[in-house]
């Protein structure tokens, strides 16, 4: 795992806070959860380590109060196989669309992606000097016969090595022989079809490996493609491979979004939900632990951690069938967002909203600046926009801050070298009349 990872619980809610503002239970149940893989694997009796299972989590709140940038923001801490997925993509196995085994497809893919990316910077430095000897000897051809240590080290090549590595050759045009490319076929797999797909693929992709092809190149281009050429030399994928298999089945993470939308509605009966019901039914073995074959080998998912999340305006919690219930024993439940929340993102994250907008208005050299009454009312607009009309949390604050700033973002241009103040005063002009009527605000905003 990544050295992110070995934070304490504490460590890990204070870097979430940076970026999230209160939802504390949840915080805390996510960083209790990702500290518990660390835990676990500090354990020397390796029976024991085996016995220990992941405790699922369900994010219960409405939207736009931060499940997602939870999930978001933890994937980048996590430094481990992280994948999101929505719930109402996967189908019942018979139906049209995605079996659910296909998470744990995407999630191995993740992995052999992140563990080659590390494996290629391990080599980068060999890659490069690889790489660099290849393009001397096209601008500084040996003699047929050979060369000698000492000639290759020539006063020449030394004095075309430094105008490499300073760049001054990058615009220079060289011929140079590259691996040629595989052939690029796309196929499209029906859906509970990948695992075929994933074999045709492999098997046009071997067509023509080992040919190469004379290609004419900047030194800048040539420099990059043979860089990555000379790394994948370096690399031993059957390690990269090996490495990505035990790292999803001991920290991978599955954050699986809208299970409330597959819940069974009790007042709708039996009826059309048997797709429903059967996404939940086939998410059962996945989260308890079984065993998926993909194109890298057979993944175990006893000891991925899954964190489930909805809204669940509708269906309850407990529409879910029991055994779907009984494997997310942590409830969490995120709260609804007020003005005082508003006011807090607007200002304490990092790159809040208003620097953001901030900093796009001073490319174009207009210098665009915030008060305090000017963002309590944006967030007072905000609430009173959510309570009136359809609840969307903090998402309303990209409505309000877009159609206030509509006029500034089209004018900045001709306005360049200006100061626009936004406070009460400039948001009450711009945003009042459309606040005090219902109809043209369920539109607008």
């Amino acid at each position: 795992m990544n050295n992110t990872v070995i934070m304490t619980p504490r460590e890990i809610v204070q870097e979430l806070d940076k970026h999230i503002i209160g939802q504390d239970e949840a915080k805390r149940a996510v960083a209790i959860a990702l500290r518990n893989r660390w835990r676990r694997m500090q354990i020397k009796d390796p029976v024991l380590r085996n016995e220990i299972m992941p405790k699922n989590i369900l994010m219960i709140g409405p939207t736009g109060v931060g499940k997602t940038e939870i999930a978001r923001r933890l994937a980048k801490l996590a430094g481990a196989p992280f994948l999101k997925v929505e719930a109402t993509k996967f189908t019942e196995v018979g139906y049209v669309g995605r079996d659910v085994e296909g998470i744990l497809r995407d999630l191995i893919d993740i992995s052999v992606k992140q563990e080659r990316e590390l494996a290629m910077k391990k080599v980068e430095h060999l890659a490069e000097d690889a790489a660099e000897e290849r393009v001397l000897d096209v601008l500084l051809p040996p003699p047929r016969m050979g060369l000698t240590s000492s000639e290759k080290d020539s006063s020449t090549r030394q004095v075309f090595r430094k105008q490499l590595r300073e760049g001054a050759l990058d615009n220079n045009e060289i011929e140079i022989e590259l691996s040629a490319s595989q052939v690029g076929v796309e196929i499209m797999a029906p859906p509970g079809m990948e695992e075929m797909t994933n074999q045709l693929q492999s098997m046009f992709q071997q067509i023509g490996s080992g040919r190469t092809k004379t290609r004419k190149l900047t030194i800048a281009k040539a420099m990059k493609i043979l860089r990555e050429e000379e790394a994948a030399k370096l690399i031993n994928e059957e390690d990269i491979k090996t490495r990505a298999i035990e790292n999803v089945e001991q920290n991978g993470i599955v954050f699986i979004d809208e299970l409330d939308k597959v819940a069974k509605r009790a007042e709708h009966g039996g009826g059309g939900d048997v797709s429903r019901e059967g996404v939940q039914r086939d998410l059962l073995p996945l989260v308890e632990g079984t065993t998926v074959s993909t194109k890298y080998g057979m993944i175990r998912s006893d000891h991925i951690l899954f964190i489930a999340s909805g809204a669940f305006h509708v269906a309850k919690p407990s529409d879910l069938i029991a055994e779907l219930q009984g494997r997310l024993p942590i409830r969490v439940e995120l709260s609804a967002l007020n003005v005082e929340d508003f006011v807090r993102i607007l200002t304490e994250p990092s790159a809040s909203l208003t620097e953001q907008y901030a900093a796009l208005m001073a490319t174009e050299g207009l210098e665009l600046t915030f008060d305090k009454t000017g963002i309590r009312r944006i967030a007072e607009v905000a609430w009173k926009v959510n309570e009136r009309t359809e609840n969307i949390g903090a998402r309303r604050l990209y409505t309000v801050m877009e159609r206030l700033l509509e006029v500034i973002s089209f004018e900045a241009t001709d306005r360049a070298g200006e100061k626009v103040h936004v406070d009460a005063a400039y948001v009450e002009k711009h945003l009042g009349k459309l606040v005090d009527d219902d109809d043209l605000t369920r539109y607008i905003l």
